[in-house]
């Protein structure tokens, strides 16, 4: 099993770092949901989000997620082959927290090296998009 912390991590950057590790075979943890980062402007984020929620109807979908685990979760199943049953599999083991729970407090979690932000500026959190989504609480 894999404890990552997602603070500061690039979405795409750990989304295949993630995707890889669980069609090996590994199981993943991911907490800090809402720190991932996402590089661009902001208002062209907020409005790219915004426009992938509004495709389809209520009724026929796509249900597009508003809060940041399911996001994350999202982009890691959209990187597996999801009508495969390998894909099926390595996506049950994956969990995806917002904030750290209390069940983990023991256990040492990792930063991905490789999916680390080194920018200053020109980022937006998934908070901040989950934020003018619609989903207000934090937990």
């Amino acid at each position: 099993m894999i404890y990552i912390d997602a603070d500061n991590a690039i979405y795409g950057r750990l989304s295949t770092y993630v995707a890889k590790q669980l069609l090996n075979g590994e199981g993943v943890v991911i907490i800090n949901a809402e720190k991932v980062v996402i590089t661009g402007t902001k208002p062209f984020l907020i409005n790219r989000f915004k426009e992938r929620r509004e495709i389809g109807s209520v009724r026929k979908g796509p249900d597009y997620p508003k809060t940041a685990d399911q996001i994350l979760r999202r982009s890691i199943k959209n990187m597996l082959p999801s009508k495969k049953t390998t894909g099926k599999e390595a996506l049950k083991r994956c969990v995806v927290y917002r904030g750290k729970p209390k069940i983990l407090d023991g256990v040492e979690f990792k930063k991905i090296d490789e999916a680390a932000n080194h920018k200053m500026s020109g980022y937006v959190t998934l908070q901040d998009i989950t934020f003018q989504l619609g989903q207000r609480s934090t937990q």
